[in-house]
């Protein structure tokens, strides 16, 4: 009689590992599942959305993409969004940083009050900020203005980010910023030359939280951006929607082009999320 090899600690027996392969398999499932039946509705005929039947490859066209981009207004919204979510990114990154090393290096009249705001600021509702924000707004004359919507978009970016960048900050050892000191370098330089460049993969995070904020949001860009020629992708989908109506053919197409763009910055920085979401969690 064979003798069965004794597994070593911590090995998966078979019906274990066919088990976590086949919830894995379910999990990947069920999450595509939206992602698929979003692709195939929008290659579906106008009113193909009505039908459960696939009908992929018989009845499948790129009628509603031709729709999308030549009789709405959507290539207007995407040059929106671009520059909304890129000036957001770009700024946000900037006074994220700049701001988390300040209060990780630094210890100033009212440190603390900076940091507790910084707290204090996310645990406010997005709905709850928009009055405000607007009489704001309106009084500095920058309603359907995109640097007024990039304003409001790095008020929920930027105190966040600043947090997470010190915690990262907090990660590097001081005595580098006292080498670059020793060589000459003002603080300012030594952020900039010898401490940023090492902060690499929380600049990623940074970068990629702040532009998909703006990116997807539909509440500011709905209340801040009511001109035609002003609306971002969140606030002129919703022309695609009445009260008694909704093209669907549109919507879904629209949701496909929309997925591209953050696809890629995700594809830009993934390789740095994971070190850049994890970095100061044991450290602060």
């Amino acid at each position: 009689m064979v003798t069965p090899t004794p597994r070593r600690r911590g090995e998966r027996g078979p019906l274990a590992s066919t088990g976590l392969h086949a919830g894995l398999l379910l999990a990947v499932s069920i999450s595509l599942f939206p992602v698929v039946w979003l692709v195939l509705t929008s290659l579906k005929p106008r009113d193909g959305w009505l039908s459960a039947e696939l009908q992929l490859f018989n009845e499948s066209s790129l009628d509603n993409y031709a729709r999308v981009l030549t009789a709405t207004a959507f290539p207007q919204w995407l040059l929106n969004s671009v520059l909304t979510a890129g000036l957001t990114m770009v700024l946000g990154v900037f006074l994220a940083a700049t701001t988390g090393y300040a209060v990780s290096r630094f210890r100033f009249p009212g440190h603390r009050s900076v940091m507790w705001l910084l707290l204090i600021t996310q645990m406010f509702p997005v709905a709850i900020l928009i009055v405000p924000l607007y009489n704001l707004m309106a009084g500095l004359g920058l309603l359907n203005q995109i640097p007024g919507l990039v304003i409001a978009y790095m008020t929920i970016a930027v105190p966040f980010c600043a947090w997470m960048m010190k915690s990262y900050f907090d990660t590097v050892p001081i005595e580098i910023d006292q080498a670059g000191m020793v060589d000459g370098l003002t603080p300012f330089g030594t952020f900039w030359r010898v401490v940023l460049p090492l902060a690499r993969p929380g600049i990623a995070v940074t970068a990629f939280y702040c532009f998909m904020t703006a990116w997807g949001e539909v509440g500011y860009a709905t209340v801040f951006m009511t001109g035609d020629d002003q609306r971002t992708l969140g606030a002129g989908l919703q022309q695609f929607i009445g009260q008694h109506w909704s093209d669907w053919g549109l919507m879904t197409a629209s949701a496909v082009l929309i997925a591209i763009p953050a696809g890629v910055v995700f594809l830009l920085v993934q390789r740095h999320l994971v070190t850049g979401l994890t970095a100061g969690a044991t450290k602060s």
